[in-house]
């Protein structure tokens, strides 16, 4: 494996509650508080960014992804263990751009992980997915049977009705966002370029039953910055629009503000075949605030900058967007139940500093649970049988004040009220992304 340089001066993102932690380790039969259901039999996986130690990979979002994982069953927690992620960037250090080109195997596989048809996947952006076993060990890269030729984003979504995956990856060079689908089996059975005018840095999109919807952004890859930092800043120049594609590939684009989002909500087509979208938006200067901080300035899971809920509706017939800010406090990380993905839904699951943050999306209601801490991505898991949009429950990693301890913190999603919470055997740094993976 290859060394980078010792770190002179500790940079934000390698320090405070995003620290990496320096090993991998187990435990079990971790102390719980309160009662699990025993309906939550299964594993809660989150993913981020975690370097070895002595290493600075020179942003946040670079890191070596780690997988810290809970084993939940019948009321226990029987384990913990986190695992980073064996990439060949990891173990070999091969880079995403090397003396035989580009190695879409070589990344850091940080971001998000999933499981789709039996396969548990380890995503960022930048490149193939890779493979893990239940508990967390590494398989190898996955590019379905060799059909897969681009990136693959860390946000796929999966149509409830139907079992497809659906997906995208962009790159820095033509074609810059191309579009997939993988069948309920896990096979890919569709890609299909998508035409933008730039390489424009795409974390996140939506679909509805009918549309695929894309999120064309003024933030694009700037060559100069290659080697210094990830190399996307905001372009005024770009412009900002939506996308909304139908089954037949036809793309019908809406002109909006210039803006950032990171991360959708869930989107949907009304009675009248427009298209609503909720999401979590960045001003200009929230977006270069908030860059400027995970490029090593100051600790960016402090505050999440301004970025607030806002609504998009879209009307294939006319062409016309309409805009409309839903609150005005400073929210991310947005979640939902996945059962209702891509229909008529209300709910909607945030984190915000120091809380978790439930909205009615409709009315605009907002309940506010204090995490006791700083919590991360709410996942929501529905109960057996849930005839309430919000019957379930919400999964949250919550460090402590102090930056010390964390805990699994579940709490009923109809009020937020504490159900239980399983201490962890150490501190887990601020990261991304989860999944429940119930039991089969």
């Amino acid at each position: 494996m290859t060394t980078t340089p010792e770190i002179s001066e500790t940079p934000a993102y390698l320090s405070g509650n995003l620290a990496p932690v320096p090993d991998e380790i187990g435990a079990f039969d971790l102390p719980v508080t309160g009662a699990l259901p025993a309906e939550l039999t299964g594993r809660y996986f989150r993913n981020g960014p975690n370097p070895l130690p002595g290493h600075d990979s020179g942003h946040w979002f670079a890191g070596a992804g780690m997988i810290h994982g809970v084993r939940l069953r019948d009321g226990r927690a029987e384990w913990y263990r986190n695992r980073w992620v064996r990439t060949r960037s990891f173990t070999e250090g091969a880079r995403l751009i090397g003396p035989n080109g580009l190695d879409r195997t070589a990344v850091s596989a940080n971001t998000s992980v999933i499981r789709h048809a039996d396969r548990i996947l380890a995503l960022v952006e930048s490149g193939f997915p890779y493979e893990m076993t239940p508990e967390l060990d590494t398989v190898g890269s996955c590019d379905f049977g060799g059909r897969l030729t681009s990136a693959m984003t860390a946000h796929p979504k999966l149509d409830p009705v139907t079992g497809e995956l659906h997906f995208f990856g962009y790159g820095f060079m033509p074609p810059y966002l191309t579009y997939h689908r993988l069948s309920s089996a896990g096979e890919l059975v569709e890609s299909r370029v998508v035409e933008v005018p730039g390489p424009t840095m795409i974390h996140d999109f939506a679909i509805t039953e009918n549309y695929v919807i894309w999120l064309d952004l003024p933030v694009v890859f700037d060559m100069e910055l290659v080697g210094k930092s990830l190399p996307f800043q905001w372009s005024d120049s770009y412009g900002a629009r939506l996308g909304v594609m139908d089954r037949d590939g036809r793309v019908t684009w809406f002109e909006i503000d210039p803006c950032y989002v990171f991360h959708v909500g869930n989107a949907r087509e009304d009675a009248s075949g427009r298209v609503v979208l909720d999401a979590i938006r960045y001003a200009r200067e929230s977006f270069t605030s908030i860059w400027g901080r995970i490029s090593g300035s100051d600790n960016p899971a402090a505050e999440t900058e301004g970025a607030v809920l806002h609504r998009w509706v879209l009307d294939p017939a006319t062409g016309k967007a309409t805009e409309e800010q839903r609150d005005d406090r400073a929210v991310e990380f947005p979640t939902f139940n996945e059962d209702l993905l891509g229909r008529e839904s209300r709910l909607l699951y945030t984190v915000s500093d120091d809380a978790i943050v439930k909205y009615d999306t409709e009315s605009g209601a907002a309940l506010v649970r204090d995490a006791g801490g700083q919590p991360g991505e709410a996942i929501f898991v529905p109960a057996q049988d849930a005839k309430a949009e919000d019957g379930g429950w919400l999964m949250s990693i919550v460090t402590d004040h102090s930056g010390e301890a964390s805990h699994l913190l579940v709490l009923d999603a109809a009020d937020l009220e504490f159900v239980a919470s399983v201490q962890l055997p150490r501190r887990v740094p601020a990261g991304f992304h989860g999944s429940w993976l119930p039991d089969l």
